[in-house]
């Protein structure tokens, strides 16, 4: 349930990169850690549901790979909860299959849809954790005109990655990009195309595409 309480773990406080800053020991809901997850992509907050919900991280990664199966995915590997890379290890996937796991999740889960179109999150201290001030500011959600989510994504192998969906005038688009040295730039490029093979014109002056 997304109001069951996690706790986060030295392994997930401890995992680098990308993080929502969680501390070993505090206590936060699933709903909480999602919006970490997905908002700022916090590897902590992968790790902490992964083991909150399976009891180990492995455990959790055997249910990703299962669910890629269940869903026809024939180009997909996973090692971890975050993504991130390892040396000498091989985890994978594809435009193809990312687009189908996020057409899965929009379709079935209007939670994520909530949680991915928020911009701004903001979660007040308990006696179990601190504050958390959260932004999603990478997937054009404030600057194109239909965006709805879903994700951001990076690694050193992967390059800069996208994941967006979008709707204008009851055309719904989702749209992917990996290996990306501009996916804002990409993407805005990509959306337009997407809804001009419609013939919808998307006015979106002024589109700041300085950060990626």
């Amino acid at each position: 349930k997304l109001s069951d309480t996690f706790t986060v773990s030295e392994k997930a406080a401890k995992v680098g990169e990308n993080s929502m800053l969680l501390t070993q020991g505090e206590k936060l809901t699933l709903r909480e850690l999602l919006y970490g997850l997905m908002l700022v992509s916090g590897n902590d907050a992968a790790v902490t549901i992964a083991e909150g919900v399976s009891g180990s991280e492995d455990a959790f990664v055997g249910l990703m790979n299962d669910k890629a199966k269940e869903l026809g995915l024939k180009n997909t590997k996973l090692i971890n909860a975050s993504g991130l890379d390892v040396d000498g290890q091989e985890q994978y996937s594809t435009a193809y299959d990312l687009s189908v796991i996020a057409h899965a999740l929009w379709e079935n889960h209007p939670e994520i849809r909530e949680i991915t179109s928020t911009y701004h999150y903001y979660i007040d201290a308990t006696s179990t954790h601190k504050d958390f001030e959260l932004y999603n500011d990478t997937n054009l959600l404030t600057t194109y005109p239909g965006v709805r989510g879903i994700k951001p994504g990076f690694t050193w192998e992967a390059g800069l990655c996208l994941v967006t969906y979008a709707e204008n005038d009851g055309k719904k688009l989702l749209a992917v990009i990996l290996g990306s040295d501009d996916r804002r730039g990409e993407m805005k490029e990509l959306l337009d195309y997407g809804f001009g093979k419609y013939g919808i014109k998307v006015d979106h002056p002024g589109l700041d595409l300085s950060a990626n």
